[in-house]
């Protein structure tokens, strides 16, 4: 009940708002088809984006009237940066992280490996200059980009055998997402990015060996466990993530200062909602994976999580001599935790 006074109040502020401005029957009417990148029916991520859609249509007395669409519905899962670009779809529901095949540098506004939790990554988002340099870099592309969600830790890989070190990890052909990818090919893992609809086909065909995708409860509704009983922990290419609302510049800019505030206000809104709906949910499910699916879970080791982090490192810097983007990002990330390093180290029990 705590959570829903929380999310009243903020939504209330976001009509109260309109109460200072033109009416609503003087604000300029939209529609936007919002493509969404996970299923409605995939745990938290795909509520998240139909709440989103809901309460922007909502609030803004239906001013703004977003209608969520599954994926492939309008594009497949993961390709809707360059539909928004153009105008093509007007907003897109997922994760930054998606387009790294356009900039690598957009992973760090998804997940960094062995990066922050969520009070210390939202902080260097919106009060350290990160959201800034993530709307400029996407703007150069016409799009409007907004931080819109979080998810809470994910597991790091389901595998059909158990792994004893992640030596055994070499050779296997395995999807998996962001800059943690790039560190899995440094320890000879073939990854592949693919949505999460494709993934429980591919682990069934044997097209991949192994996958990560989410946390326990958004895995269980894509039934990895019934191919897969090895599910390994921590999530240290994911100790948090963001999610996103990508609108057409063009469309954006069509909105007035009240329109904007709605938007803004529902996405500060639900990246609380998104973290804490992820966090009530893991320990029933992981419950489940170990007494009702006869899942082993299993954690990686203290060696093995210091070989990841140094092939992090190698990777980041490999990353930034090749990319100024990336240089600007990891530089300015950098250098945001290495202030917060004296408060993270004394003002949190270890």
């Amino acid at each position: 009940m705590v959570m829903k006074s929380l999310l009243g109040g903020a939504l209330a502020a976001a009509i109260g708002l309109g109460a200072v401005g033109a009416s609503a029957e003087d604000d300029p009417r939209h529609r936007w088809k919002m493509h969404s990148a996970f299923g409605s029916k995939v745990a938290i991520l795909g509520p998240a984006g139909v709440r989103v859609a809901e309460n922007i249509t909502a609030i803004s007395k239906d001013t703004i009237r977003v209608k969520f669409f599954e994926p492939g519905a309008l594009v497949p899962g993961v390709q809707y940066y360059d539909p928004v670009s153009s105008g093509s779809i007007d907003s897109a529901w997922g994760s930054p992280g998606y387009h790294m095949g356009q900039n690598t540098a957009y992973g760090f506004f998804t997940a960094v490996p062995f990066g922050p939790g969520f009070g210390e990554y939202n902080s260097w988002m919106f009060y350290g200059g990160g959201h800034e340099i993530f709307q400029e870099m996407m703007g150069k592309d016409n799009i409007h980009a907004r931080i819109c969600g979080m998810i809470p830790p994910e597991t790091s890989g389901w595998f059909r055998e158990e792994v004893k070190s992640i030596a055994d990890l070499k050779g296997i052909k395995m999807r998996f997402f962001g800059l943690g990818a790039r560190v899995m090919e440094k320890i000879g893992v073939s990854t592949q990015l693919l949505a999460g609809g494709d993934i429980y086909p591919a682990l069934e065909l044997g097209s991949i060996d192994a996958t990560e995708f989410a946390m326990p409860s958004i895995d269980e509704t894509l039934g990895f466990y019934q191919i897969a009983k090895y599910n390994y922990f921590p999530g240290w290419h994911q100790p948090s993530s963001f999610g996103e609302l990508l609108v057409n510049a063009d469309k954006w800019n069509k909105l007035n200062d009240w329109q904007k505030s709605v938007v803004n206000i529902v996405c500060d809104a639900n990246i609380m909602q998104e973290y804490v709906d992820g966090e009530q949910q893991q320990g029933a499910a992981l419950n489940r994976m170990k007494n009702d699916h006869g899942v082993n879970i299993r954690s990686w080791s203290d060696e093995d999580l210091a070989v990841l982090e140094e092939k992090w490192i190698e990777v980041a810097n490999e990353e930034a001599a090749a990319n100024p983007d990336f240089k600007r990002v990891w530089e300015h990330y950098s250098a945001y935790r290495e202030e917060q390093k004296e408060w993270r180290s004394r003002g949190y029990l270890k």
